[in-house]
């Protein structure tokens, strides 16, 4: 295998490995909301804070995502 074909095969592993962290975050942000009614405004203090933490972690993971998404296809 070429150093090439090894590289992107490594860059396409660490991509599914952030679409999964990007998956399991947003499914705990839908977990936490769907606990409370679906919205936002049904949420604790303790648990909306919570919520922004998951939302902001799940935010950081789509972007990490995007950006190795965009690599890898201006690779193709």
């Amino acid at each position: 295998m070429s150093d090439n074909t090894q590289g992107t095969a490594a860059k396409a592993q660490e991509y599914q490995r952030a679409v999964e962290e990007f998956e399991k975050l947003d499914k705990q942000v839908d977990a936490l909301l769907s606990s409370r009614g679906g919205h936002t405004n049904e949420l604790s203090d303790e648990d909306y804070t919570h919520y922004r933490e998951l939302a902001e972690l799940r935010d950081l993971a789509y972007n990490q995502m995007k950006t190795l998404e965009r690599g890898l296809l201006d690779e193709s």
